[in-house]
Protein backbone atom coordinates (compact mmCIF):
# COMPACT_ATOMS: atom_id res chain seq x y z
CA UNK A 1 0.00 0.00 0.00
CA UNK A 2 1.23 3.68 -0.87
CA UNK A 3 0.35 6.67 0.64
CA UNK A 4 1.16 10.36 0.05
CA UNK A 5 1.56 12.56 2.81
CA UNK A 6 -1.04 15.27 3.47
CA UNK A 7 -0.34 18.87 4.30
CA UNK A 8 -1.89 19.97 7.94
CA UNK A 9 -1.34 23.72 9.02
CA UNK A 10 2.90 23.82 8.78
CA UNK A 11 3.24 19.99 9.11
CA UNK A 12 2.75 16.69 7.23
CA UNK A 13 0.53 13.78 8.41
CA UNK A 14 -0.63 10.45 6.74
CA UNK A 15 -4.14 8.88 7.00
CA UNK A 16 -3.97 5.00 8.19
CA UNK A 17 -6.89 3.07 7.11
CA UNK A 18 -9.41 1.89 9.24
CA UNK A 19 -9.07 -1.38 8.64
CA UNK A 20 -5.22 -1.57 10.20
CA UNK A 21 -6.68 1.00 12.90
CA UNK A 22 -8.70 -1.83 13.94
CA UNK A 23 -5.94 -4.74 13.41
CA UNK A 24 -3.58 -2.96 15.50
CA UNK A 25 -6.36 -1.89 17.97
CA UNK A 26 -5.63 1.64 17.77
CA UNK A 27 -7.82 4.12 18.38
CA UNK A 28 -7.54 7.96 18.95
CA UNK A 29 -6.50 7.22 22.27
CA UNK A 30 -3.62 4.78 21.73
CA UNK A 31 -0.44 6.66 22.41
CA UNK A 32 2.12 5.84 19.15
CA UNK A 33 6.06 5.42 19.45
CA UNK A 34 7.51 6.49 16.30
CA UNK A 35 11.10 5.84 15.69
CA UNK A 36 13.63 5.62 12.80
CA UNK A 37 16.53 3.16 11.62
CA UNK A 38 17.78 5.40 9.32
CA UNK A 39 15.88 4.31 6.74
CA UNK A 40 11.85 4.37 7.39
CA UNK A 41 9.80 5.54 10.03
CA UNK A 42 8.62 2.48 12.62
CA UNK A 43 4.69 3.83 13.99
CA UNK A 44 3.77 1.13 16.95
CA UNK A 45 1.78 1.34 19.44
CA UNK A 46 2.49 1.77 22.70
CA UNK A 47 1.40 -1.40 24.76
CA UNK A 48 1.48 -1.76 28.36
CA UNK A 49 1.77 -5.59 29.76
CA UNK A 50 -0.89 -5.09 31.66
CA UNK A 51 -2.69 -1.56 31.52
CA UNK A 52 -4.74 -2.24 34.84
CA UNK A 53 -1.85 -2.52 36.77
CA UNK A 54 0.10 0.50 35.06
CA UNK A 55 -3.01 2.50 35.62
CA UNK A 56 -3.09 1.76 39.65
CA UNK A 57 0.82 2.36 39.82
CA UNK A 58 -0.05 5.92 38.39
CA UNK A 59 -2.83 6.18 40.69
CA UNK A 60 -0.46 5.29 43.53
CA UNK A 61 2.51 7.39 42.35
CA UNK A 62 0.12 10.34 41.89
CA UNK A 63 -1.45 10.10 45.58
CA UNK A 64 1.86 9.33 47.00
CA UNK A 65 3.08 12.72 45.39
CA UNK A 66 0.04 15.06 44.86
CA UNK A 67 1.93 17.82 46.45
CA UNK A 68 5.10 17.55 44.03
CA UNK A 69 3.51 17.10 41.64
CA UNK A 70 1.21 20.35 41.52
CA UNK A 71 4.56 22.06 42.23
CA UNK A 72 6.00 20.86 38.93
CA UNK A 73 2.44 22.22 37.13
CA UNK A 74 3.13 25.56 38.29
Amino acid sequence: MQKQLTKIGSSLGIIIDKPILDLLKITADTPLDITTDGDRLILQPVRFADEDAAQAAYERVAARHEESLKKLAQ
